[in-house]
């Protein structure tokens, strides 16, 4: 039997290999997405294309290697927890970045219903500047 915390490592075994449709193979039609105020993507999306063309696409399009290094993952049955590290590169500035993050997923009936992301937005937007 698959479990909640399967279903999401799986999500970020399928991110690092860049593969899409595997990363939204379990998530529900109408899972909310919310990435924190401050990050590029900010917002909460509603239904897997919406997340795809709102978070995914833009991350693709703007950075450079990004990618998500996991720490840890904490099971907590329904809802799971991703602990980690961004990484990667603004194209704009050719800055860097590294940014400390967690993530909060929520299955039901094993799917996605929910995710919000929680980060330090301050690398994040740092590396997005030409300020020094």
């Amino acid at each position: 039997m698959t479990t909640n915390i399967d279903i999401v490592r799986a999500h970020y075994a399928a991110s690092a290999q860049g593969n899409i449709e595997e990363m939204m193979a379990q998530v529900s039609a109408q899972v909310r997405w919310t990435e924190m105020a401050g990050f590029p993507c900010a917002g909460t999306w509603v239904g897997p294309q919406a997340v795809v063309d709102n978070v995914f696409a833009v991350l693709t399009r703007d950075w450079i290697g990004y990618h998500f290094e996991m720490e840890s993952l904490i099971d907590g049955g329904d809802q799971v927890v991703g602990v980690g590290t961004y990484h990667g590169t603004y194209r704009v500035t050719g800055k860097e970045m590294q940014a400390r993050v967690a993530h909060v997923w929520k299955l039901q009936d094993g799917k996605i219903v929910a995710f919000e992301q929680f980060t330090d937005t301050l690398s994040v937007n740092q590396a997005m500047t030409n300020a020094k």
